[in-house]
């Protein structure tokens, strides 16, 4: 490597240094307003159309959870990060097809965007090659209930395909996948306070059925304080602690 790149990499690292340190901040914040225990929220690092090494750089500085949203470039990233030796977790984040089930229980030990029956059974069925622990697994909800965006639907009359009870109920039945909670993001136009305190109310609907599906993951760059506020265990965390994200080809 030559001088300019150890430079840049010194560099890189220090910039998300003090991203970090900017977010944990904002996240400790958060949980003191809300009356939480800052050890109650995890930060999962949205590292889509960032190359290995800033995952590397975040996992030397103790970051653990990241997340991607695109198969074709979460695959060859996170078998890159296995390659360097750093031992991280991959949630998938993103829509999810049926066909990409099986690529992506080969590296993600979290899937955030389940919101289908069919889905739930195809993910399942790609799962049980897994030799490990079942595949935790979040069922996204809509909480505007807008068919045109994903999202199971909570709300009385959904179809049967997309209904959450559905959704929750095959996902809890597969012994290849763990019902671990619910994932969201709150739809345009709304404040957050109003979407994930909706959210926070289908959440504790879901625990009434599934006590164990405790994992809310609500809340992003802009808005993880709301989230916060309402219960979120998880945030997603991009262009807060990666910067602006560059154009993807």
């Amino acid at each position: 490597m030559t001088d300019r790149a150890v430079a840049a990499d010194s560099e890189r690292r220090a910039e998300l240094a003090g991203r970090l340190a900017q977010v944990r901040t904002r996240i400790a914040e958060a949980c003191a307003a809300a009356g939480r225990d800052r050890g109650e929220v995890t930060m999962v690092a949205v590292t889509k159309t960032y190359p290995a090494g800033d995952v590397l750089a975040l996992a030397g500085l103790g970051v653990t959870e990241m997340g991607e949203n695109r198969d074709q470039e979460a695959a060859g990233k996170a078998a890159a990060v296995a390659a360097a030796g750093a031992d991280v977790r991959w949630h998938f984040v993103g829509q999810l097809q049926r066909n990409k089930c099986r690529s992506v229980v080969g590296y993600a030990d979290v899937v955030h965007s389940v919101d289908g029956v069919r889905l739930a059974e195809a993910l399942a069925r790609a799962a049980e090659r897994r030799r490990e622990r079942p595949l935790e697994v979040l069922v996204q909800v809509s909480i505007d209930g807008d068919p045109a965006r994903g999202g199971a639907f909570a709300s009385d009359g959904a179809d049967d395909d997309r209904a959450l009870p559905a959704v929750a109920a095959r996902v809890a039945a597969a012994g290849s996948l763990r019902l671990a909670g619910l994932m969201a993001v709150a739809p345009l136009g709304w404040e957050p306070e109003r979407a994930f305190e909706r959210l926070a109310g289908i959440a504790a609907r879901l625990r009434a059925e599934h006590p164990g599906a405790t994992a809310l993951s609500a809340g992003m760059s802009g808005d993880l304080e709301a989230a916060i506020t309402y219960g979120a265990t998880h945030v997603r965390i991009g262009s807060a602690l990666l910067g602006m994200r560059p154009t993807l080809g």
